[in-house]
């Protein structure tokens, strides 16, 4: 879609910054990620898909980290695909597709990838979606290239004090909501809505997600859930490459 944003910088950031407010550690996840993909590729310009990759947040740093990178963005909202496309112009490929269709992966470029990285989106596919998910995306990698998902994944081993951990976080993502030092998630949408230059995207994207419609729960089963499952789909190590509180990021190598 070639719709005009107008601002599309500013758009960026504000997203960017909304995105903090949620999670303050936010950049120190997407670092690790980068460090993972440096050392699976010696530091050579990797192939990287950017798994319901929004905006472009992580082909964006990918980019300025390794100038000659490839890249590919997926995702289905249209809003945050065109502020990809605007953002990333002709230096990755922005593809809609809808990861709870099996068939997702067959508009994609390349067929092998260093890389396959994910953050904060999984969360929103059932359990056995997101099982065959892991298997399709194995797939995409070539040998010893690596698959990073970064969620909100507790930790099996502190159930209660891994709750008081949560709540904090809540606490203070509350707390900076009131004092007005980030926009929430309905008040960055509701700041879209308002802004004429989106509104045939929002018209796409209300098709896509009804207005009011009952959307499925979240779903956050624990870190060992994600491990036991990368094994399952063939990945030859597993691991935890990075935790923060009740988030962390998991890691599989083809």
């Amino acid at each position: 879609m070639g719709a005009y944003i107008e601002n599309v910088a500013a758009w960026q950031e504000s997203w960017d910054r909304q995105q903090e407010g949620y999670l303050p550690d936010r950049e120190e996840r997407f670092a690790a990620m980068l460090n993972a993909v440096d050392a699976a590729t010696d530091g050579a310009p990797p192939r990287l898909l950017d798994l319901a990759g929004g905006t472009g947040t992580i082909t964006l740093r990918t980019l300025a980290r390794f100038p000659g990178a490839t890249a590919t963005v997926v995702d289905q909202d249209p809003v945050l695909l065109a502020l990809a496309r605007a953002s990333l112009g002709d230096r990755a490929a922005v593809l809609a597709a809808d990861l709870n269709d099996p068939s997702w992966a067959e508009a994609l470029p390349h067929r092998e990838h260093d890389a396959v990285l994910t953050a904060t989106a999984m969360h929103w596919l059932p359990e056995q979606r997101l099982t065959a998910l892991y298997t399709e995306i194995r797939a995409l990698l070539r040998p010893g290239g690596i698959f990073v998902n970064a969620d909100q994944m507790p930790d099996d081993g502190l159930p209660t004090f891994g709750k008081h951990l949560l709540d904090r976080e809540d606490a203070n993502r509350d707390a900076r909501y009131a004092a007005g030092a980030a926009l929430s998630w309905s008040d960055w949408w509701s700041r879209v809505r308002a802004d004429d230059s989106f509104a045939d995207l929002i018209a796409e994207r209300d098709r896509i997600y009804p207005p009011g419609r009952t959307a499925h729960t979240e779903w956050l089963p624990p870190v060992s859930w994600h491990l036991d499952a990368l094994r399952n789909a063939g990945f030859t190590e597993v691991g935890i490459l990075w935790r923060g509180g009740p988030d962390a990021a998991v890691l599989g190598v083809r």
